[in-house]
Parts: C-alpha cells; sequence; structure tokens
C-alpha cells in the first residue's frame, strides 16, 4: 500500500505470532467507529481463504457499508421484536462485523500455515535428495580411492616380484 500511496490509517502487526479473538474485536472496533464517524467510505476485507492444505484463494469481501443482497433473501414476515428492530440491529450488527473480521483472521492463518506446511515439505524432500546424491558421490570417491589402493597394492607386488 505504501509504494502506491496509500495512507495506512492504523496498522496491526504481529497478531498471527499468538491469534486472539480479542485482535479481531479491536479491529472491528476502529472499523466500526471510523465508518460510523465518515473517517472512512468503506471497509473491504482482503484474506486468504483456506480450501485445502493445497489450494488457498485470495478473498476481497465488501464488508462496510453493509448491502442486502450480501444476506440471504427469506420471505418477507411481520414479526414483533423485542427490543425494536432498530435496538436490535445496533447490538447485532457490531457482533457480525467482529466475527466477519474473525473468520478472516482465522482463514487467512490455516492458509498460512498450510502455505508453511508445504514449504517445509518441500524442503525436506529438496535436502532428502540432496543428501541421496552426495552419498552416491561419496561411494563413487571412496570406491575410486580404495580401487586405486589395490591397484598400487597389486602394482607393487608385481615390481617386487619382477626383481
Amino acid at each position: 500500500f505504501r509504494k502506491r500511496d496509500y495512507q495506512i490509517a492504523q496498522q496491526f502487526s504481529g497478531i498471527f505470532h499468538d491469534l486472539q479473538y480479542s485482535y479481531a474485536d479491536q479491529i472491528a472496533q476502529s472499523l466500526i467507529r471510523d465508518f460510523v464517524e465518515d473517517r472512512i467510505d468503506a471497509v473491504r476485507l482482503i484474506y486468504n481463504e483456506f480450501k485445502s492444505v493445497a489450494n488457498q484463494q485470495l478473498v476481497v469481501e465488501d464488508l462496510l457499508p453493509l448491502k442486502l443482497d450480501d444476506f440471504e433473501e427469506t420471505t418477507p414476515t411481520d414479526y414483533l421484536y423485542e427490543p425494536s428492530q432498530d435496538a436490535l440491529l445496533q447490538a447485532l450488527l457490531p457482533k457480525y462485523i467482529r466475527m466477519q473480521v474473525w473468520r478472516a483472521l482465522l482463514e487467512s492463518n490455516a492458509s498460512e500455515q498450510a502455505a508453511r506446511m508445504i514449504a517445509m515439505e518441500n524442503a525436506t524432500d529438496n535436502a532428502s535428495e540432496l543428501i541421496r546424491t552426495l552419498t552416491l558421490q561419496y561411494n563413487k570417491a571412496r570406491q575410486a580411492a580404495i580401487t586405486k589402493e589395490i591397484l598400487e597394492i597389486v602394482g607393487g607386488a608385481e615390481a617386487l616380484k619382477a626383481t
């Protein structure tokens, strides 16, 4: 973002070393506060979604402002809300934002761990192949040295016989 000269308002570093829900809570509160105070127009979550150990997918999701299209359509019914609909939305929307941030953090963390596992597996395979190649080279060199010594001994014995 700095290379493209985007202004970074806030940064959360090192949260994956000891990932906790409180980090998602802090991030969500900050996003909600900045959005409500009109410091930001929109919030997009960009994270790696864990599909499988070998497959992670980059995802870009619009988080704020909320769009009705993001939610499943249901048949309209007239419910009586206690507390009011507005009070209920005021209580639930921050929780929804927190859970979406937490989900993105967990997905990214799982993707990172999978990528590390694959990298370590590849490094182990490469090291095993290198060990096999070096062992073969060592055995060939040792065999050549032994053959040379035997030839020298036989040559010396033949020279002694000839005299």
